[in-house]
Parts: C-alpha cells; structure tokens; sequence
C-alpha cells in the first residue's frame, strides 16, 4: 500500500531531512582526516594497521548495506519502513564514536587492532542502519522531479558544510587549545582527540535524531510495503536483480564505482600538490578548507536550478565536464609557465577561486546523481511492482565503498613512479619532481572523470519519463482500486 507523498517538502521537511546527512559529514571527515593520524602517530599502532583495520570496516559495512537496504525495504512497524532503523542508529553511534577517540592504554598492538578493527565495522554499520534508510526517504518524501533535486541539495549542504566545520574547527581551534608544554603540538595530543570523540560523539546523533523526528509526521504517507512471502534465497536474488537490473541503474552504478576510485586519488594527492606542488603553508591550507563552505552553497543553488532548466542527465553531464576538465587546469597552467610564481598572492588566490567553484560543481554533480537514483524508483516499480529505494542507494553505498580504496592505492603508485621522496619538507623535494607527478596525475584523473561523465550520459529517466511513470503507476492504482470494489 503507498500514501500520498507531498509534492513539494515544506522547508522545516527539508532542513531536518537534510540536516541528518551532517551526521554522515563529520563521520567521513573523522575516518578520512584523522583516525590514521590519531592511532598512527598519537597511539603507536602501525599506519598499516590502521589502514587494514579501516579497509576491512568498509568492506565489511558494503557488503551490509544491501541487507540494510532489503530491510527497510520490506519492514512494516507503526513507525513505517525507515525510522525504525534511524532511531536505532542513535544512541549506537554515539557511544562507539567515543569509544573509538578513546582506546585503552597500555594495550598491545594487537590488542588495539583489533579494537580498532571491531569498531570500525560497528560505527560504519551503524551508518549504514541511518544513511540507507534516511537517503532512501528523498523518493518517497516526494515524487516531484524537482523537489527530489531540491531535498538532495539540502542533504549534501549540511554534509558538507557540518563536517568541513568540525574539520576546521580541530585545527583552528582544538588543536591550539590542547598545545602544552608537554605536547607543543596540539595534533599530537591525546586529549584534543579525546575532546573531539566528545564533539562527534553529541553532533552525529543529535543530526541523525533531528532528521528522524523532523519527518516523523510524514510516516502515514509514506509507503507500507505488502505483507513479505517466505522465499528461498535464489528467489530472492531474483527479486534483487528484477529491481536493479536496467540500464539506467547499471549507468549510475559504473559512474559511483569509477567516481570513488577517482575521488580516492584526488583526495590522496591534494595534500601533496597544495603542499609541495604549490607550496602553500599552512594556513593556506587552511583557508583552503575553508573555502568549501562557498563550494557548499555553490552546489546548493546550481543543482535544483540545473534540474529546472536542463534536467539532471544533461545537468550532471555539462557540470561534470566543466568541473572534471577545470579541476586540474592550474597544474596545466603551470606545467606550461602560465601561472604567476610560487609564494605571490596571485597564486594563491587563482587556485583558491578554482578549487571552491570546481568543488561546487563537483557537489552539484554529486546531488544530481543521486537524484537520478531516486527517479529509478518508479521505473523499477512499473516493473515489480515494489517500492526498493533502500534497495537503490544501497547498491550505490556498495559501488562506493568496495573500491574506495583502490584511488588511494593508485595515489601511491604515482607518487613511486614519479621518485618522490619520502619524509621530505618541501624545500628537499625538486619542481622536476613534482612536475613528473603532475605529469602523472593528470591524465589519470582525467581518464578516471571524463570516463564516469561517458557513462552517465547512456542514463535514460528524463522527466518526461519520469512524468509517466507517475501517470502509469497512477492509471494501474485506480484499476486494482476499481477490481477490488468490484
């Protein structure tokens, strides 16, 4: 049975769905910024440890999240399909962000590695238990072809914009105030991490309790799946394949998969080209960070607005080329003499203004793609009969998270080809040397993007057939209605 979903979320509706993915934000910004810092240089695990213990996590968490999404699928409870599973995310979240910033002391090294290892796999489930249901609400919180775009931007805004403010405030703020005599450098400091597990500890769940409770009153509208029928597991990988097995889904599966290799060697390289191909100090870097609040709100307002004029094929397709090919035109430039010098101002500011609207667009990209899943919905249910947006973001966070590692790995096979040197302050490391990984990089990263935008573009949902999915499903709802009166 399925309700009537609201064409057009209020902006209470919006903001408290969007503000749950702040919880996904600062819990990404943790693993990826410093958990290896932390347990590799404060704790004295091995950094290879670390990262075992992190890759084993994820892997463990993707190969949930199908689970997850089949659940919350097929649930019926009074509280509906997803807010069961984002209620239950809470209090876990909470309890096992402290526990991770707070390892015993005096442990082996073994012994912490397998506490790092048993939490990684529990907080990342965690998240997975609120983010598959919470993303899975978008297509069901409205049908509308623009509303969907629009509760996407929410989404990603407040990921983005929450999680780059802890990031922020750790270096800006934490990180000082826990600078001692005995630990001049707050980053090395024990307690500073300890605060900060406090700070994510309260953020993520408060995030993922205000999303719950602030679409909580739309539970009665939303969908109530039909009572499940014991099957056999081949029927059930059948079931499986009926809903995902199109190509528009196959399209944007390929491009998540070939967009978390990409993101991986992009992430694993900024520090090294910020650093020792531009030579920006440190509160460079820093005011770099900060310049993703601006990309944030540049996402914001250009997805919904692309969605409105052009559609979200032709959107993501025109953003991501112009994002894709901008991102690294000024190592192009300066690989060519047509930068200003290392150290002026001029420098700076050129790659800053680049770096905050490519990033923009890159986050425009992301939200239109993820509304392109959303409209697979109705397609999918044209031909099942079934609701299974769980099912869809599921598969996506499973693209994502199975080879997440692989841009990291290729991140260090350029480093070794191009003989950069390890452990070297900039001032050791030659501009041949970072030219050959500029020289490097480049065509990789390119490769990588332009080959994602290739494949999104054979996705097939415009609106017109978005539309008549709608009016299809519609036309089939007042048959079944008219027979059973009958």
């Amino acid at each position: 049975m399925t309700g009537t979903p609201s064409a057009a979320p209020t902006l209470w509706t919006k903001l408290a769905y969007g503000f749950g993915a702040a919880a996904n934000g600062v819990a990404d910004n943790a693993f990826n910024y410093f958990l290896l810092m932390f347990y590799g240089q404060v704790i004295g695990l091995s950094p290879i440890l670390v990262g075992l213990a992190m890759t084993i996590g994820m892997m463990v968490d993707a190969c949930l999240d199908p689970i997850i999404g089949l659940w919350s699928d097929n649930l019926r409870s009074p509280w509906g399909r997803r807010h069961p599973f984002i209620y239950a995310a809470v209090v876990p979240t909470g309890l096992l962000f402290f526990l991770i910033w707070n390892p015993p002391i005096g442990w082996s090294e073994q012994a912490l590695f397998f506490y790092l290892l048993g939490l990684s796999v529990l907080i990342r489930a965690a998240g997975s238990l609120f983010q598959i249901p919470s993303s899975a609400l978008a297509p069901e919180l409205s049908t509308s072809y623009d509303q969907r775009s629009s509760l996407m931007s929410f989404r990603y805004f407040f990921a983005w914009v929450i999680g780059n403010l802890l990031t922020v405030s750790m270096f800006y703020l934490i990180f000082p105030a826990f600078s001692t005599a005995a630990v001049p450098n707050g980053q090395f400091n024990r307690d500073a991490y300890a605060f900060y597990g406090v700070l994510v500890s309260i953020l993520a769940p408060f995030a993922m309790l205000v999303s719950g409770l602030g679409t909580h009153r739309h539970i009665p509208n939303l969908t109530v799946p039909p009572l499940r029928e014991s099957k056999s597991i081949n029927e059930l990988f059948g079931e499986i394949f009926a809903t995902l097995g199109n190509r528009s889904f196959a399209a944007l599966f390929i491009a998540a998969t070939l967009g978390a290799v990409s993101t991986g060697l992009a992430a694993g390289l900024a520090f090294y080209f910020s650093t020792y191909f531009w030579r920006f100090t440190a509160i460079q870097n820093a005011y770099l960070a900060m310049g993703v609040f601006g990309s944030a709100v540049i996402g914001f307002l250009a997805a919904p607005l692309a969605t409105r004029t052009i559609g979200k094929k032709q959107g993501a397709v025109i953003i991501g080329l112009i994002a894709f090919l901008g991102s690294p035109l000024p190592i192009v430039l300066r690989l060519l003499g047509l930068m200003p010098a290392n150290g002026t101002p001029e420098t700076f500011w050129i790659v800053f203004g680049f770096t905050a609207i490519d990033t923009g667009l890159i986050i425009c990209f992301q939200i239109l793609a993820s509304s392109m899943m959303a409209d697979l919905v109705e397609q999918a249910q044209l031909r099942t009969g079934k609701r299974s947006e769980g099912l869809f973001f599921a598969a996506d966070g499973f693209a994502r998270k199975m080879v997440t590692g692989l841009g990291l790995i290729l991140a260090t096979l350029l480093l070794q080809f191009a003989n950069f040197p390890k452990g070297a302050d900039p001032s050791q490391v030659s501009d041949a040397v970072t030219a050959r990984l500029a020289i490097l990089y480049v065509p990789s990263i390119l490769f990588l993007w332009l080959s994602m935008v290739a494949v999104i573009s054979t996705y097939k949902v415009s609106r017109s057939d978005h539309e008549k999915a709608l009016q299809d499903l519609s036309d089939k709802a007042a048959v079944q209605a008219l027979t059973s009166t009958d």
